[in-house]
């Protein structure tokens, strides 16, 4: 399910270089779409059977017996002007899974800029006296979910070279950036305990460069005697999560089956299952209850690997504001996060996106003021809000509504903004195995007039398949489409989806 790794903070170079050599580039529209529900609707009256044999070839894909008694709902329309080409039940409102990163990505853009950054501080509210800080020590998260261990590492460095060894006072952890409602309100119970619903803190931490916040990585490896439970290791390794091991090691040959969950509520992570000698590794991302103290659990850690002690204890507080910057870190700028978030379609990103508009925009981190924040933005981008429910900025909820003509009106209007570039780069291209340029389309459409043409964004929750994005048609016509397939039950149903960006692929108009 997850991921080769090992990955370079050069993603969004290969990528921006990868599209210099196959672009898929788009004209400034002529003039925006109105956000207008009756105009919308005319549209897609007039315009469905623009083209009969477009009409017929994408009609027949849709008389698929797996869309029997589904809803799909399909908008497509020239780049250049956003002419509807075809629409079937374009105006339904339905759930457009991670499509909605569509919607977080452009207003997040556009609010914060493709510069922006996040930042991560370490203050006190004492003083230095020889080797000594006399006072308490802060770690202020401002919200970046691409803290890594080596940061901490680099802080407690940066500590060392002040010449301080010893704390006299405690270590807390400041999340206060953001509000401390941790899960969008429609996140499933089931899925807390996985990467795709970990946490939101402004102080978090990720445990590698897929930048999955508030989650560690564990891994069971073989034991080397049989009966014995297999060994275990955390990335990074910390205290606050603890490591419940019921697995067993087996004799050479028989099946493998482990399991690793977090019990509900908890840090506990249990281990069960078998794992026979000389087998493969089995490797999980957990997302961990309370991140805030997870960063700060890390941290610690990193003190004291650099020598530095502490008489007090560890918890959370709100940095004063008089403390003294010690030291400091920035993130990458946004629009080198929005490969990993786009590309992989990190849910984290999605919801801390949504806070940081609202602390940005008007001063509350929480998912309340973001999606106000966004919601406005929207009807910037030409989307009727009247006609939308926005409830996360991931897409895990089932409760987010939108139609595919909602969705391909915001695609074709953003076309004109100066930070479109970076968005575009940032959505998967069909075919190409690169994780960080291929995305969640690596493995998709990869042959005939797809492959390297297609950038789109996929979604997917239960029940839930979509996919809106840009395509190149035969002639050169430049095309936007958004298909949303809702209730369905026998699936999987993605290839309907690209049959359907196949026929456009291989038109000419």
């Amino acid at each position: 399910m997850k991921k080769n790794y090992i990955l370079k903070r050069s993603y969004l170079a290969l990528a921006v270089a990868f599209i210099a050599l196959f672009p898929v580039t788009h004209k400034i529209p002529n003039q925006p779409i109105a956000a207008s529900t009756e105009m919308i609707y005319v549209a897609s009256i007039e315009k469905t059977t623009i083209d009969e044999d477009l009409s017929q070839k994408i009609n027949a894909i849709l008389q698929d017996p797996k869309l029997q008694g589904a809803i799909t709902g399909v908008s497509i329309r020239k780049a250049v002007d956003g002419e509807i080409l075809y629409s079937h039940f374009s105006d339904i409102r339905l759930r457009p899974a991670s499509n909605m990163k569509l919607l977080t990505g452009a207003a997040a853009l556009d609010i914060l800029g493709p510069d922006y950054q996040f930042s991560t501080e370490v203050l006190t509210d004492g003083q230095v006296k020889g080797v000594v800080l006399h006072g308490n020590l802060y770690l202020k998260g401002k919200g970046d979910p691409t803290l890594m261990k080596m940061d901490l590492d680099q802080f407690a460095k940066e500590l060392k070279a002040k010449g301080i060894t010893n704390i006299n006072g405690s270590l807390i952890a400041d999340d206060s950036w953001y509000d401390d409602i941790r899960y969008s309100q429609d996140l499933n119970w089931s899925d807390e305990h996985s990467y795709v619903g970990a946490q939101v803190s402004a102080l978090t931490l990720s445990p590698n460069e897929d930048y999955d916040a508030g989650t560690v990585i564990i891994e069971v490896h073989p034991n080397t005697k049989i009966g014995s439970p297999p060994k275990v290791t955390l990335n990074p390794n910390n205290s606050h999560v603890e490591i419940v091991n019921k697995a067993t090691t087996v004799s050479k040959g028989q099946a493998k089956s482990i399991s690793i969950e977090r019990e509900h509520g908890t840090n506990r992570i249990f281990i069960e299952g078998n794992m026979p000698l000389g087998g493969t590794m089995s490797r999980s991302w957990a997302a961990v209850w309370e991140p805030t103290m997870y960063a700060l659990d890390v941290f610690q850690k990193s003190l004291e690997a650099e020598g530095i002690q502490y008489v007090g204890g560890m918890k959370t507080g709100v940095t004063p504001e008089n403390a003294t910057i010690l030291a400091s870190k920035k993130s990458m700028p946004l629009e080198e996060l929005f490969i990993p978030f786009m590309k992989l379609s990190n849910n984290g990103h999605g919801e801390t996106l949504v806070k940081e508009m609202g602390k940005v925009q008007s001063g509350e981190g929480s998912w309340n003021a973001g999606l106000s924040v966004m919601k406005e933005k929207l009807k910037e981008f030409g989307v009727n809000t009247d006609s939308v429910m926005l409830r996360d900025g991931s897409g895990m909820s089932h409760k987010n509504l939108i139609s595919a003509d909602e969705l391909s009106t915001m695609l074709y209007n953003i076309q004109a903004k100066s930070w479109f570039p970076a968005f575009e780069t940032s959505l998967p291209i069909a075919g190409i195995p690169e994780r960080m340029i291929g995305g969640t389309l690596r493995n998709r459409m990869g042959e005939g007039m797809t492959a390297v043409n297609v950038k789109a964004k996929t979604g997917t929750i239960t029940g839930v398949s979509t996919l809106s994005g840009y395509v190149t048609a035969k002639d050169g016509t430049e095309l936007i489409f958004s298909i949303l397939i809702n209730n369905y039950i026998s699936g999987p149903v993605s290839p309907i989806e690209d049959a359907i960006v196949s026929a456009l692929a291989e038109y000419e108009f």
